[in-house]
């Protein structure tokens, strides 16, 4: 593998067309504070349930270790994956009385915790578990012929989309930014989304569609627009933009997709690499594993902050299809999604 090739390794199990996917999407900043040797048990009073992105979060108050009434903050995951779990945005209210259990933070000044299982006064039990990843659990999920469905990233390969890449070549600016990468760079803690390739891999499902012969469409959950594909290569671009203006065509069974007319955007290459208006971004899509996978491959150029084109291989598994869910951003949120509940 080049130096330029940044690959993110995926294996799907599959059985006919049965599959077993277990999709974890557990922050990885907020998160680590988290003594996971820890685990504490509490009771106390919901004060506030934010069914929001980037993450969903509950305050409760509740006597610490001495006995003094604190308000405690809980995080989560994003609505999606808490709708897996059967968590919804009507769980909880202010004033139920909760018990709850999860490890607490490795600073036990602060009152921040985890949840592995919650119980209401009425006996009503919800937990972090993921039903998909019981043994017993089989989804049957349709493979697609045609890029149709709803995918998401399959992470079994590892998680190095957390940071900048640290081979590739970077220009002078670049290697400034990738040298004094920090979270809060995120343009997400300010809800603002970055366009392709970084949208593509953000932790988020992906539903493609082909509304007519003429477009595809790619729909990004909990995004504020969708991207459109033009087939026809005479069609004119619109206003530039972080989405960028896409024409696609196809080579054999492959999907290639060009996309031009970008405006600078922070984040819009990878995680702490931001692209410019410059930015020219190929795509080659490709359905692999009997139509439930998709093998994507995406070359960037873009002379303000890379030297040379770097390739980003990347694996998505096909899933169930459902309702997209929207739920907004708010900034209360994404600052706690970034300081872990501060």
């Amino acid at each position: 593998m080049s130096f330029s090739a940044y690959r993110y390794m995926g294996m799907l199990g599959r059985v006919v067309f049965v599959v077993f996917v277990v999709i974890t999407m557990s922050a990885h900043h907020s998160h680590s504070s988290l003594d996971r040797n820890n685990i504490q048990t509490h009771r106390g009073t919901v004060t506030q349930y934010d069914w929001r992105m980037p993450h969903v979060f509950i305050r409760v108050m509740a006597p610490n270790s001495v006995g003094d009434v604190v308000q405690y903050t809980i995080e989560m995951l994003h609505p999606p994956a808490m709708m897996q779990r059967g968590w919804g945005k009507n769980s909880l209210n202010p004033g139920d009385q909760i018990t709850w259990e999860g490890a607490a933070d490795k600073n036990p000044n602060r009152h921040y915790s985890g949840l592995n299982w919650l119980e209401k006064s009425d006996g009503t039990r919800l937990t972090m578990e993921n039903p998909l990843s019981r043994p017993e659990s089989q989804v049957v999920v349709e493979p697609s012929v045609d890029f149709t469905g709803l995918w998401v990233r399959d992470l079994r390969g590892g998680r190095p989309h957390y940071y900048p890449p640290s081979d590739w070549p970077y220009t002078k600016l670049a290697q400034e930014l990738v040298d004094n990468f920090e979270e809060s760079q995120n343009p997400q803690v300010s809800c603002m989304n970055p366009g392709p390739p970084k949208a593509t891999l953000l932790p988020y499902p992906m539903m493609i569609k082909r509304p007519d012969d003429k477009t595809i469409v790619f729909d990004y959950e909990l995004r504020e627009a969708p991207r459109t594909i033009y087939l026809d290569r005479d069609h004119l671009p619109a206003k530039p933009s972080k989405l960028g203006h896409s024409i696609g065509w196809f080579e054999g069974d492959d999907l290639v997709i060009e996309t031009t007319n970008f405006v600078a955007d922070r984040w819009g290459t990878h995680t702490g690499v931001d692209s410019s208006d410059q930015k020219h971004l190929v795509e080659r899509l490709s359905i692999s594993d009997d139509g439930l996978a998709l093998e994507i491959t995406m070359t960037v150029t873009d002379p303000v902050y890379l030297s040379e084109p770097v390739t980003i291989d990347y694996f998505m598994a096909k899933i169930a299809d459902r309702n997209f869910v929207n739920v907004d951003c708010t900034l209360e949120n994404a600052r706690l999604y970034l300081e872990a509940g501060l």
